[in-house]
């Protein structure tokens, strides 16, 4: 998606899907770690929307080559050295900062986080920290709605809302006779519909991540850092 971003030159509608979708992905963990350096809400939402407008129209995207190491890191330096940028800062100022890329509301609307952090924990949260765990939670929440748009094309919507909670889970703290009985159907249904939820569940997540990092063989690593990251905010 970021290449497609950089390559895009048939026309500016099609640039700017290309930067809507990336933004509706991304824009969580890059509006996370801009609020904990200082701004306040309704700057962070300004500065986030010229941040991804600032990677269409600059050589990021085009220097953005996946052998060059993780789109996690590539992104974070990127939003570093975006608001270090006093003179873009100015402009931006002088400006009013009116640019209306981002339509917030429908987006957290759309796609609500599930993790959630305190005010007093997200003042001493470490920049960089902030922007992982948040970023961590983009990777999984974007798998956990593949998964639920591919059960709901199959009539399983409401089989994987109820067994979704339940997808990282030992079995031993697992009732499947109430979750039979609240789904109607038998046990050992549960535990064969939950095995396929956990099969195609991961199968996701690593292509989600597959898609951040350089070469497969960091796949592993990248996940296993990630879920360290969700762990800490446990």
């Amino acid at each position: 998606m970021v290449l497609s971003c950089a390559q895009t030159k048939e026309t500016q509608e099609a640039a700017h899907r290309a930067l809507t979708e990336l933004c509706r992905i991304y824009w969580r963990p890059v509006f996370a770690l801009i609020c904990r350096r200082g701004h306040t809400v309704i700057d962070a939402q300004d500065l986030t929307q010229d941040f991804f407008v600032f990677l269409l129209k600059g050589n990021l995207l085009i220097l953005a080559d996946p052998a060059r190491g993780r789109f996690r890191s590539l992104l974070r330096t990127a939003v570093e050295n975006f608001l270090n940028d006093k003179q873009h800062l100015a402009r931006r100022q002088k400006r009013g900062g009116k640019l209306q890329f981002v339509a917030w509301d429908e987006w957290m609307a759309e796609a609500p986080s599930q993790l959630s952090i305190q005010g007093q924990e997200l003042k001493s949260c470490a920049p960089e920290r902030l922007f992982d765990v948040r970023w961590a939670a983009t990777v999984v929440e974007q798998a956990l709605r593949r998964l639920a748009e591919e059960c709901e094309a199959r009539g399983r919507l409401r089989m994987f809302t109820v067994l979704s909670k339940y997808l990282s889970l030992e079995r031993m703290e697992i009732s499947y006779a109430a979750l039979a009985n609240s789904l109607g159907v038998s046990e050992s249904a549960i535990k064969r519909v939950l095995h396929q939820l956990r099969v195609r569940y991961r199968a996701i997540l690593r292509e989600e991540v597959s898609q951040t990092v350089a070469n497969p063989s960091e796949i592993d690593d990248e996940i296993r850092y990630l879920c360290a990251a969700l762990a800490s905010k446990q």
